[in-house]
């Protein structure tokens, strides 16, 4: 994947590690640029590969930052991470919305996987509380979240596959739209930031997806 980004950087937060300038394998240095810290990623449409680009983006930033980071399923369909984990009967993310004091709850909800550097929260069971909680709820929880890890990464659905993923773009500091090599229209893409940028989100940029390199990555190097 490759960010299609690539201006200079230079990191705003002393307490993080410096980190390359935005390129093709690095897309921490875009959003320490940015002083972000919840940061959303969706794609137009599903099967985009906005999960396998959440899980690489909490790890660079979990090596890049002075801090914890959390990765946070909010993609309702069957192609988030907590169903690729085995993490679907677990408590997460909608049990969280439920309580009244969030906060208490993390350590049930909040999982760790060995070999990742940076915490999962799950999806949880959103059947058992659809249309009980507000926007104000997730604007909570986010805040709660916020002040216990210095990132939050979101991997929410594709912005055509419900109203979800437009209504979480308002409350986080950035998004990232993934966008599949070969795959994607343009037209689709181009549709998808409109309706993001109508939702009021702040859009950092794109990842460019599975792309194919029909030469040597050497020469692409070179133009």
């Amino acid at each position: 994947m490759n960010m299609l980004r690539s201006e200079e950087t230079t990191l705003l937060l002393e307490q993080d590690k410096r980190v390359l300038s935005p390129s093709e394998v690095n897309l921490a240095a875009t959003v320490l640029d940015q002083d972000c810290q919840v940061i959303l990623l969706t794609a137009p449409t599903s099967g985009c590969g906005t999960t396998t680009s959440a899980i690489c983006l909490a790890k660079q930033l979990a090596k890049a930052a002075k801090g914890k980071v959390l990765l946070v399923d909010a993609d309702p369909s069957a192609t988030g991470f907590s169903t690729r984990m085995g993490m679907a009967a677990d408590e997460g993310l909608f049990e969280l919305l439920q309580s009244e004091q969030p906060e208490e709850r993390l350590a049930d909800c909040v999982q760790r996987v060995p070999d990742l550097p940076f915490d999962l929260l799950p999806l949880g069971h959103p059947s058992q509380v659809a249309g009980h909680f507000t926007t104000e709820d997730m604007q909570w929880l986010l805040a709660c979240l916020s002040a216990h890890y210095r990132f939050v990464v979101i991997d929410a659905e594709a912005v055509y596959s419900g109203n979800s993923a437009t209504s979480l773009a308002a409350m986080v500091d950035g998004v990232i739209l993934v966008i599949r090599a070969e795959a994607t229209r343009w037209e689709v893409a181009q549709a998808a930031v409109q309706r993001l940028q109508q939702a009021n989100a702040t859009l950092l940029g794109s990842v460019f997806y599975a792309r194919k390199l029909y030469l040597p990555q050497w020469l692409y190097n070179l133009l």
